[in-house]
């Protein structure tokens, strides 16, 4: 069953092309819970196994769509406005204490902090909201975007090169498949606690600390 998962997946890349990683991309940067790490590995790999694409094209590809996603995120926040959002995220799985979370990152790192974000789970595809809402720059949004988003994608093009010379992971052993996700999930898990989960409860608490003073 997976190794029939993996396949299909596989031909679905290998039929769309560049513009179904792009879609893929979009969406993975839009509300919508669609990993990025499920999209590019598997086109990397096709690298290396059909020649079906190029690595360069992966990765323009992937900033693009993400840069299309994050686009709409910020369009909306910024002419629907910071109410709005609040009010009605929830039933775009955008719950307040998230938006809130991306506010607060954003107010910490600034246009930098728009690269930064492109690298880590949950803050990714949230950081248009707050740099809609006050209206940063769009040109300056869209530089930074693109830029993290083509930072991202070759990291995830490597990790698929890496996985496709593990000739039993891509047998579909399940024992393998079942290695890789547990990796990925370790890793990201590791990622979003250093430098998310930590940097918000700090500034929760020192909200806190400063109310009650």
């Amino acid at each position: 069953m997976i190794k029939s998962i993996i396949d299909w997946y596989l031909g679905a890349l290998e039929q769309g092309g560049y513009p179904l990683i792009a879609l893929l991309m979009a969406i993975e940067s839009s509300v919508l819970p669609l990993p990025s790490e499920m999209v590019v590995p598997p086109a990397a790999i096709l690298v290396k196994s059909k020649g079906v694409f190029t690595y360069w094209g992966i990765v323009i590809a992937g900033a693009i769509g993400s840069w299309v996603g994050a686009s709409v995120m910020y369009w909306i926040s910024r002419v629907a406005g910071r109410p709005f959002v609040l009010k009605y995220g929830k039933y775009f799985f955008i719950p307040r204490y998230k938006v809130e979370k991306a506010e607060c990152w954003a107010a910490k790192f600034g246009a930098i902090g728009i690269f930064i974000s492109r690298l880590l789970p949950v803050v990714r595809h949230l950081i248009g909201i707050p740099a809609g809402i006050v209206k940063l720059d769009y040109r300056v949004y869209s530089i930074y975007t693109i830029l993290g988003s083509a930072f991202w994608c070759s990291v995830l093009c490597w990790v698929g090169v890496v996985a496709g010379k593990d000739e039993k992971l891509m047998q579909g052993e399940l024992h393998r498949v079942l290695i890789w996700l547990i990796g990925a999930l370790i890793v990201l898990g590791a990622i979003y606690y250093f430098f998310v989960h930590r940097f918000m409860n700090n500034r929760s608490e020192n909200k806190k600390n400063a109310s009650n003073g």
